[in-house]
């Protein structure tokens, strides 16, 4: 069985460095509000609403991770998205090395990471 793995602040910043693929799920009035991680790759999962369109988003998920072991980083805005979502794809579709930003966005900007604007 494999687990979500939480990484810290700065533990997701040194993935950045080696190119390690971050996904944030959030929507886009959260990316203009607090900026972005760098290199991040902006894929909305769940509406304003709660609705999502998973094979969509799966289809746009599977360019960027391209094998079920290859490692990766969800983040959102406190890491309750991302612990919903990083457990699907590890119970659905078999990902094992599915990490998420813990605490989100929000510990990101309290530890004073640096984002980027979009």
């Amino acid at each position: 069985m494999n687990y979500l793995i939480d990484l810290s602040p700065s533990e997701v910043e040194k993935l950045i460095e080696k190119n390690i693929v971050m996904i944030d799920v959030r929507r886009d009035e959260e990316w203009a509000y607090t900026g972005i991680v760098k290199n991040s790759h902006l894929m909305t999962f769940f509406d304003m609403f709660g609705n999502v369109d998973v094979p969509t988003w799966l289809k746009e998920f599977e360019k960027l991770v391209t094998s079920k072991e290859q490692q990766f980083v969800l983040i959102c805005a406190h890491a309750n998205r991302t612990r919903t979502i990083g457990n699907y794809l590890i119970q659905n579709h078999g990902y094992t090395n599915v990490c998420h930003l813990s605490g989100g966005m929000a510990l990101w900007l309290e530890e004073g990471k640096e984002v980027e604007r979009v």
